[in-house]
């Protein structure tokens, strides 16, 4: 692993991949009926952008590479109604959200690919573990050295993420009094985390990635299991710490507010030491208690993660109106001030039906097309 090419691509694009449960229409447990489910939709003109995952419970659906949010609202919605459709000709649901409420890891059954199969041979019962889903954002960037300063750059707001897209509270039937609990299954891997401080431009990253390889410790950039990572087959940086939203109109506003985020950091100075510091406790407190998490901003001061992301919003809004998705912006943080995240949204389901498959059922209504308190669909 020597050089590694950089395949250049227009800054400011950005695409999008959503991992999805498969749902039990009766039980509301996941069910692994993927293999039919993707053969069911290989006549349907959309059937390239459904994808399996490592297990047979799960699919991922990955957008094209757009311009504007709103396109990628208008494919998002094709696509949503794509597996939704093909999902009730094999007898189940889709529905978002981080984690299944109740799901068992140990009845989970590995899709039938030579990858897949290679990382449950290697990871063990991680391999069913990460039966967890995740939206994953990419933005398009010209050079390896863009990609890497882009990085950099917006690992300080990793938690603002984190917090806005939190719907993973519920794991192995309880409460995990965490608002986004999926990133524990992605802790287990060796190589989890943030991109090591030292990286500061492309050849810092191959030399890093030669190192590594030199001492047997990785064999494919696919390894690479960081928060936010170059993908240079595709030009892009690609921002993993999302969980997968219940809809694909939240998914959308937080890709918008992702673009947006990329284009305002494009000239903000190196993130100071403090940043890396305080990186592992702030990514906790945002997966631990969402939008009321503390933040240490990278001045060294203490605040509220909910009233930081207040006033970056402000400073995102002329960004994200240049790219047509003021709107999107606008529509979430309208959301989150008076709805909070999936994650509190769950919880108030588990208060309305009483049980956890009434909650699945609710979030599966909502992946469809179900009106949500908030006016999400």
């Amino acid at each position: 692993m020597g050089q590694i090419t950089f395949h250049s691509s227009t800054p400011g694009t950005l695409g999008i991949e959503l991992e999805l449960q498969l749902i039990h229409p009766d039980t509301f447990d996941l069910t692994p009926v993927a293999p039919r489910l993707l053969d069911a939709l290989q006549a349907h003109p959309l059937h390239g952008s459904v994808k399996p995952e490592i297990t047979r419970a799960m699919i991922e659906i990955n957008s094209g590479v757009h311009d504007e949010p709103g396109e990628l609202l208008t494919e998002m919605r094709q696509l949503r109604d794509a597996v939704c459709e093909g999902a009730s000709a094999v007898q189940a649901r889709i529905a978002g959200g981080g984690t299944h409420p109740f799901m068992r890891w140990q009845d989970r059954r590995i899709f039938g690919s030579p990858r897949f199969e290679q990382v449950a041979g290697r990871f063990g019962y991680l391999a069913s573990k990460f039966t967890v889903f995740g939206q994953h954002i990419h933005l398009g960037a010209s050079s390896g050295d863009d990609a890497i300063a882009m990085i950099r750059r917006l690992m300080p707001y990793t938690p603002h993420l984190v917090a806005m897209a939190a719907s993973s509270p519920y794991q192995d039937g309880i409460d995990t009094q965490f608002a986004s609990s999926r990133p524990h299954a992605m802790n287990g891997f060796p190589l989890a985390g943030h991109m090591p401080e030292e990286i500061s431009d492309w050849y810092g990253f191959e030399a890093h990635m030669m190192t590594m390889r030199a001492y047997g410790l990785i064999d494919d950039l696919k390894e690479l299991y960081w928060d936010i990572r170059p993908k240079p087959e595709l030009g892009t940086v690609e921002i993993r710490v999302c969980d997968t939203p219940l809809c694909v109109e939240r998914a959308c506003q937080i890709a918008a507010f992702a673009q947006a985020l990329s284009a305002w950091v494009a000239d903000a100075p190196d993130p100071s030491p403090l940043a890396w510091l305080a990186y592992r406790v702030n990514h906790f407190e945002a997966c631990r208690f969402g939008l009321r998490a503390d933040y240490v901003d990278t001045d060294g001061s203490t605040v509220s993660l909910h009233s930081h992301l207040d006033r970056l919003f402000d400073q995102l809004m002329p960004f994200a109106q240049a790219r047509g998705s003021g709107e999107l912006l606008s529509d979430l943080r309208s959301s989150l001030t008076s709805q909070g995240n999936d994650a509190r949204w769950l919880r108030s389901c588990l208060q309305q039906t009483g049980n956890l498959p009434g909650v699945v059922a609710q979030a599966a209504d909502v992946f469809q097309g179900g009106l949500r308190e908030d006016g999400l669909r």
